[in-house]
């Protein structure tokens, strides 16, 4: 370490960014190596150099920030200690895609932690400038953008509110047809992440205009696009009967099922939820949930999924189904669902969540 750090002060440019680029590396095996990195005084020489320097030695520079901030809160927190979040966020103007792009993928190993460090990378003016880059016409750097903004929203309703007044959400729902899978799972968990908080902000996501749009998503051939679309309905859809409603106004009750049936596993997992939800609100909506044939695909699920968390949320999602009225109850019992609970609850490999959904 203290051999590379002094080699990142030689007159050769080359071999600067080689040895930036081999303590990268070095970060990125393993937090012990990270630790090291800081315990050498390796980051305020990075820091330094990152905004004096070259374009590759910038993205050699923002690369080691990046494997050192992504093993723990601690160490993320100790490259903000060192004043990098200043010098990160200007590269994020660069001319260079490349640079921009490294820059992004450090800020979101920091952001990603907990609020405090996200807080910490908005303070430092990161969002309006990674809302700019999602409208570069690089995928790379689009799709590093739009996962920093998504794990800036997802811990706590006030940074999710910064993410939208930098007008995230307008440029996010542009992209939801964007043919690049990797890019669509991004954008989906980053408008999944704003909408989760409130009402207010899941509101603002549907005011983009994301339905019908989004629903063609549950069709993707990408298992993570799918699972991702079903996240963000079911985020809009938990909320409130009115935000339910729209959803299935808009066809997405039946687009849910139907992806349900063509997937396994933990990708119908959102989509199951997501059914439960709606059918908690009211009557009504419950029997929307019916007239689109929710029931037997839950029923599916229910005896196909060798998972208990994914039997268990079927359960539940049974339960709002059928818990308002007789003739709910009876559109549940019709689909030979309950010798089927019945034996699932008897069962002594079942856990003790499962045993407790089947009770309720």
């Amino acid at each position: 370490m203290s051999l590379l750090r002094t080699l990142l002060l030689d007159v050769v440019p080359t071999i600067q960014q080689t040895a930036a680029l081999a303590l990268g590396r070095l970060a990125n095996y393993n937090d012990d190596l990270a630790e090291a990195v800081v315990k050498c005084d390796i980051l305020p020489q990075l820091v330094y150099s990152l905004a004096e320097q070259n374009r590759f030695y910038k993205k050699a520079a923002a690369f080691v920030l990046r494997a050192v901030g992504k093993h723990s809160p601690q160490l993320a927190q100790a490259i903000v200690d060192c004043g990098a979040l200043d010098t990160l966020v200007i590269c994020l103007e660069d001319f260079d895609p490349g640079v921009k792009e490294a820059a992004a993928w450090a800020l979101r190993y920091i952001a990603r932690h907990n609020a405090e460090l996200s807080q910490a990378v908005v303070d430092a003016g990161a969002v309006p400038l990674l809302v700019l880059c999602i409208q570069e016409p690089e995928i790379a750097l689009k799709r590093i953008a739009a996962s920093a903004l998504s794990d800036i929203a997802k811990h706590s309703p006030e940074l999710a509110q910064t993410v939208v007044d930098a007008g995230a959400v307008a440029h996010l729902a542009q992209m939801i047809l964007n043919p690049d899978a990797k890019l669509k799972h991004q954008i989906l968990s980053a408008l999944s992440q704003v909408s989760k908080h409130s009402v207010d902000l899941a509101e603002m996501v549907v005011e983009a205009e994301i339905f019908p749009v989004v629903l063609t998503c549950l069709k993707d051939k990408d298992e993570y696009v799918k699972k991702n679309a079903s996240t963000l309905i079911r985020e809009i859809a938990k909320h409130t009967p009115e935000l339910s409603q729209l959803v299935v106004n808009a066809g997405g009750v039946a687009a849910v099922i139907d992806c349900i049936g063509s997937c396994k596993g933990n990708t119908r997992l959102p989509g199951i939820m997501m059914l439960g939800y709606v059918a908690a609100h009211s009557e009504n909506l419950a029997m929307a949930v019916i007239i689109s044939k929710g029931v037997p695909q839950l029923s599916v699920c229910l005896s196909e999924e060798p998972e208990d968390h994914i039997k268990a949320a079927a359960a539940w999602a049974l339960g709002q189904i059928g818990r308002h009225t007789p003739e709910h109850a009876r559109a549940v019992a019709v689909t030979n669902t309950l010798p089927v609970l019945l034996s699932l609850y008897m069962s002594t490999e079942s856990s003790e969540d499962l045993q407790v959904k089947f009770w309720k």
